[in-house]
């Protein structure tokens, strides 16, 4: 169920996506300071009664939703990784969804895609949406452009997003993002948000 009162906040949502503990491991020892800040957001938003939708990318057994074709996702397929079980595509512990909070599973890397993302924010009223997630280069690249093409606002929280490329993270939120999302830390956001 999402609800909002607040006019700061009003038609804004916070997108947690592909915080799962497959792509929170990828990250190492920057995977903990990743989930505080993403929990310190949650916090946030829940208080402030902004919607906390999560985005995991998962797959029935046996992928049959992996085309040969899709690169990334044929990888994964004969990779022997299990984002075809239950387990898998679960959200981190450190930031899970209450049980009112709505989980929309994906099959390809934009949010957007292969879900139904966009009936829930469009139903809900959300026009501007606050991205979070794992990899900066992957889900969140993807989710900005298609969200931009869609004519959402867009916020990126830098630190809440992670990416195993250190330096693919700081081009994309110091300098590709910026032409179609604001960029800020969570601490900014949630100062923006008092």
């Amino acid at each position: 169920m999402i609800e909002q009162s607040n006019d700061t906040v009003k038609n804004t949502a916070l997108l947690v996506m592909d915080v799962q503990a497959p792509m929170v491991s990828m990250l190492g020892e920057a995977g903990t300071q990743l989930l505080n800040n993403i929990a310190a957001s949650i916090k946030a938003a829940r208080d402030k009664h902004i919607p906390v939708v999560y985005v995991v990318v998962g797959f029935r057994k046996g992928y049959p939703e992996a085309s040969p074709a899709n690169k990334s996702f044929s990888a994964i397929k004969n990779s022997g990784r299990n984002l075809d079980s239950e387990e898998a595509i679960k959200v981190h512990t450190n930031v899970a969804p209450l049980e009112t909070e709505i989980v929309v599973t994906k099959k390809r890397v934009s949010a957007f895609s292969g879900s139904d993302l966009e009936i829930v924010l469009r139903s809900a009223g959300i026009q501007h949406i606050v991205l979070s997630g794992i990899a900066t280069s992957g889900v969140v690249l993807s989710t900005l452009r298609e969200a931009a093409d869609k004519d959402y606002l867009i916020t990126v929280l830098a630190d809440c997003c992670g990416d195993a490329d250190a330096e693919v993270h700081r081009v994309l939120t110091e300098k590709i993002f910026r032409r179609q999302a604001d960029v800020m830390t969570h601490s900014e956001w949630i100062d923006h948000l008092s």
